[in-house]
């Protein structure tokens, strides 16, 4: 498919899927689409480098403790996607001492001036990565469509 009609198919799935509820699927078909644990953690790896190249939001992370981002961002795809994972959501902060206090999505986003673009560009190398991993458009428009409620939470700009 060229890059611009992806995009803009892209595009549409985010507005759209903004309406629905942020629960997870009841079947596991998205999940075994996704490759299961191993696939979700092959996408993760993918994703992780891509966004730390991406001269769009590479400064957004440079203060986060980017193992934990992936092993959150691994919980969140298996729950969404129907597997058998919990997505605790939590993410201690590392600059507190090493410890740090739990934060929620809200609270983690809340001073980083997200922007609809800076999240559409995120959105954008999580599908250059499951691309990568083989992973079917149909499939990973599913994930996508469950994680774009999350836009309300994170955009603050």
């Amino acid at each position: 498919m060229p890059h611009f009609s992806r995009m803009a198919g892209l595009g549409l799935l985010l507005a759209s899927s903004l309406a629905m509820a942020q629960t997870p699927y009841t079947d596991d078909a998205t999940y075994v689409g996704l490759g299961g644990k191993e696939g979700i953690r092959k996408i993760v790896d993918t994703l992780i480098p891509l966004v730390l190249a991406d001269a769009r939001i590479k400064e957004t992370f440079a203060d986060f403790d980017m193992m934990q981002v992936g092993a959150r961002l691994q919980e969140q795809f298996c729950e969404f996607a129907g597997g058998p994972c919990k997505y605790t959501g939590k993410y201690r902060d590392k600059t507190m001492d090493g410890v740090g206090t739990v934060r929620d999505m809200a609270t983690v986003h809340q001073d980083l001036q997200i922007t609809n673009a800076m999240f559409n560009a995120l959105t954008e190398d999580l599908q250059i990565a499951m691309e990568r991993n083989h992973v079917p458009s149909s499939v990973s428009n599913k994930l996508i469509a469950k994680l774009a409620p999350m836009q309300r939470v994170i955009v603050t700009k």
